[in-house]
């Protein structure tokens, strides 16, 4: 049997004008609403509640797309988002993507009031301080979620969460765990270590070792870890405000690590540090 028809054949259509808004930062701020695109994100908003509420509220598919990823629809319509099938160039229209996959969604925000995240005692949070890349951000919102962390905190100088790169960068993450956003990084720091985290930064310069943090057993604790720009680290004024600066070590002839790589190598370390101790969220547990 051949897909079916779409019922949206013109990108000038008032609800694929109204999608194609989202992609600015001030129409997502003004609205709430954020793009998700592809199959891995579009699933993952689909089954997402906040306060009882789906995320998904909106759901463009092409027919071929649709057909494929039957299971997708079925979620979405269980949400009751709206679904409308659209000509494949429709789609690629709202797309942020080079190759769109024939799966765009439209989410409501979801960000997490940064009292909650404290209420909430976390044992690993990753803070993100001044970074712009969106791809970064959403790539380092995947390790924390991958690590088991319990929280991620964006600061008032980074990036939009909801930028399409940076919810495309998170593969699904964005809706796994709380985060805060626009939260200075004083208040964020001072808040922490008032609930009894350690707050550490990881910066290439760092005085300690995060192998010999490692080694003197003072990695089980709560921490919270402080990314800084992706081109000059953190300031010293933030790097002033944590309990320790921390360099991950470098043992062959590379420069340095980028910022990615450096904060799942940290997460990870704290999150084996805390399971030995007991204590830390399980990636496996459901």
């Amino acid at each position: 049997m051949p897909p079916a028809t779409p019922e949206l054949i013109s990108s000038r259509s008032p609800r694929v004008l109204a999608a194609r808004r989202l992609a600015k930062r001030n129409v997502r701020g003004k609205e709430r609403l954020f793009l998700a695109e592809g199959p891995q994100a579009v699933r993952e908003a689909a089954v997402h509640r906040d306060a009882g509420a789906a995320t998904l509220v909106e759901l463009f598919a092409t027919p071929e797309a649709a057909e494929r990823y039957a299971d997708i629809i079925g979620a979405a319509r269980d949400a009751g988002a709206r679904i409308h099938l659209a000509a494949e160039q429709v789609v690629a229209d709202i797309s942020t993507t080079v190759t769109p996959q024939g799966l765009v969604g439209v989410c409501r925000f979801l960000d997490t009031r940064f009292e909650e995240i404290l209420a909430a005692r976390p044992r690993l949070v990753a803070v993100l301080a001044h970074v712009r890349d969106p791809g970064n951000a959403g790539t380092v919102l995947r390790c924390a979620d991958a690590a088991g962390a319990e929280a991620v905190v964006l600061t008032d100088a980074s990036v939009d969460l909801y930028n399409p790169k940076a919810v495309r960068a998170s593969v699904g993450s964005l809706f796994h765990l709380p985060v805060a956003v626009g939260v200075p990084v004083e208040h964020a720091v001072a808040a922490l270590r008032d609930t009894g985290v350690r707050v550490l930064a990881a910066d290439g310069a760092g005085d300690r070792d995060l192998d010999d943090e490692l080694d003197r057993g003072t990695m089980g604790g709560p921490t919270a870890w402080v990314f800084g720009n992706e081109a000059w680290g953190l300031p010293e004024e933030t790097r002033a405000l944590t309990d320790a600066v921390v360099r991950v070590p470098i043992h062959g002839k590379a420069e340095s690590l980028n910022l990615a790589t450096a904060a799942a190598v940290c997460l990870y370390a704290s999150a084996r540090a805390q399971r030995a101790a007991g204590g830390c969220r399980s990636v496996t547990e459901s």
